[in-house]
């Protein structure tokens, strides 16, 4: 049993590298799998656990930085580059597109480590993240057409009876849909349901919000 709820993927054709970094790995309590180009790592059958992706720079199929951002347009584990020919302008690069460090070889295991503590972290919370959104969209789901009008008028900070004028529906009416839409999507207070929209991106048509005029 790891003693680490994770999973490390290593990409670097130097096989000397690849050994290396996944005994580093294993020795410490992670579980790791090496690959020695993209289109191996692509191929791989992902476990479903937080993970992060030591990925080299240069690569036999594809440049890494290139690689860094095919990944972008999908859910990928977050990225420590490692590299024999690093420079500034790729480190940049690599860091504004969302990886979490660049080490050049030779590094210590000790920035690797804490390098790939990070990458975890980051990762076992945007997975937490992902799965609550998941769970809202599907209470979302749940409400009636008209409960999906009330809901954003509701959140815009309109009172009551100027979210039920708007709908052409009576106060009495409203204040019910309103009271089905806070069960539905589980939340105990209007601060919360707009905390719920927020992340449900869901468009405020009016201005005027909580504690406004």
């Amino acid at each position: 049993m790891s003693a680490h709820e994770g999973i490390v993927f290593v990409v670097d054709d130097d096989a000397r590298v690849r050994e290396a970094v996944g005994e580093l790995l294993e020795s410490l309590g992670w579980r790791a799998e090496t690959f020695a180009a993209a289109e191996d790592y692509v191929a791989y059958e992902k476990p479903d656990l937080p993970a992060c992706l030591i990925l080299d720079v240069e690569l036999p199929d594809i440049n890494g930085l290139e690689f860094q951002k095919q990944l972008s347009h999908d859910v990928h584990p977050p990225i420590v580059f490692i590299t024999g020919h690093g420079d500034i302008p790729s480190s940049v690069r690599a860091i504004k597109h969302g990886a979490v460090d660049f080490l050049t070889k030779p590094f210590s295991d000790a920035d690797l480590m804490a390098a790939v503590r990070t990458a975890i972290g980051q990762d076992r919370d945007n997975r937490s993240e992902r799965a609550e959104l998941g769970v809202l969209r599907q209470r979302y789901l749940e409400l009636t057409p008209r409960e999906r009008e009330v809901l954003p008028l509701v959140v815009s900070g309109l009172l009551n009876k100027q979210a039920a004028a708007e709908l052409g529906i009576s106060e009495v009416t409203l204040q019910i849909h309103r009271r089905n839409v806070m069960q539905k999507m589980a939340v105990a207070s209007l601060a919360d349901l707009v905390r719920v929209a927020e992340k449900l991106e869901i468009p405020i048509t009016h201005s005027r919000r909580v504690g406004g005029s």
